[in-house]
C-alpha cells in the first residue's frame, strides 16, 4: 500500500472511477513548503475526465508557511502507475513527508 496526495482533480469521484475503477479512501493532510499555481491542460483525455482546462500544480517554495491542504489517499502500486498515466507530462511524481508524518507521493510541476 502507498499514499498519494491529491490537491486537485484526483479528488473528484468521476476522475477516480475512470482512472482507478473505484473510489479512493483517505484522509485530509497538509503539505508544507509548496505553493499552488495553475497549469493549462492540453491532453484531450485528461480534459474529458476532469472537465477542467486548468489544473492546479505544486511548485516548491521551501517556506514552511506555504501549506497545501488535500487528501492523502491509500493506493496500490498499480494505482500509482495509473495515476502516472492520468497526470500529463508537465507533472512529475516525487515522494515526500506530510504534516501527519506519513510518507507519500505528490505530483509537482516539472
Amino acid at each position: 500500500m502507498a499514499y498519494l496526495f491529491s490537491y486537485g482533480t484526483l479528488q473528484k469521484e468521476q476522475v477516480q472511477l475512470e482512472t482507478f475503477g473505484r473510489l479512493l479512501e483517505g484522509e485530509r493532510d497538509i503539505l508544507s513548503g509548496y505553493q499552488l499555481h495553475m497549469l493549462e491542460i492540453k491532453d484531450p483525455e485528461v480534459l474529458r475526465k476532469s472537465g477542467q482546462k486548468y489544473h492546479p500544480v505544486l511548485k516548491f517554495s521551501g517556506n514552511d508557511i506555504d501549506q497545501i491542504e488535500g487528501m492523502l489517499f491509500e493506493v496500490t502500486e498499480a494505482e500509482i502507475l495509473q495515476a502516472d498515466e492520468y497526470e500529463v507530462d508537465d507533472y512529475k511524481r516525487i515522494e515526500t513527508i506530510f504534516k501527519s508524518g506519513k510518507k507519500g507521493f505528490i505530483y509537482i510541476g516539472k
